[in-house]
């Protein structure tokens, strides 16, 4: 009479003869996951190794005044913060106006940290970051496409920008968050 484990593998077998301990299918699939489990976190915690020099060397200029920088980021330059990318034309009406918000308070926003990540995602320095790459010299604005992607920062850069007009000092923006 054999004996029946209702379909069920048992946790572990005895090798026949041998004595030896054999994990069954279930046990074995589990102790894989983890295993891989464990590779992809290492994966994704590990640093980059890449310097500043290297990803600037990962753009692709996709015309005149775009580009696509390594981190995923589109970058459009345009004549000045008077004058907004081509990149927001087709979405929401109010991603216009948190651009030309921070645009506004360019100066605050270059004060406040930005708490989505980007800082260590995309190398932002700060909130103005997610919107403005940099002004030149000439005026010249690189706006980047990230806060059309992140309500976090188009959050911060609304909420600085009515503490500016209450008046708040850039110290009691800071302190408000």
């Amino acid at each position: 009479m054999s004996r029946s484990n209702f379909g069920f593998e048992s946790v572990y077998t005895r090798k026949q003869g041998g004595g030896e301990l054999m994990l069954g299918k279930k046990t074995r699939i589990t102790i894989l996951g983890v295993i891989l489990s464990s590779m992809l976190l290492s994966a994704c915690g590990a640093k980059e190794t890449s310097d500043a020099h290297e990803a600037e060397s990962a753009v692709v200029h996709l015309g005149e005044h775009q580009q696509l920088v390594a981190n995923g980021d589109l970058q459009e330059t345009t004549q000045g913060t008077d004058k907004l990318p081509a990149f927001l034309d087709a979405l929401d009406p109010s991603l216009k106006t948190a651009y030309t918000t921070a645009a506004s308070v360019k100066d605050i926003l270059s004060s406040i940290p930005c708490y989505c990540g980007c800082g260590e995602s995309a190398g932002h320095k700060s909130n103005l970051n997610c919107f403005i790459k940099e002004t030149n010299e000439d005026g010249s604005v690189v706006w980047d496409d990230h806060g059309t992607r992140c309500g976090v920062c188009v959050e911060t850069a609304m909420t600085v920008s009515g503490l500016n007009k209450q008046g708040k000092s850039v110290k009691e923006i800071r302190a408000g968050y």
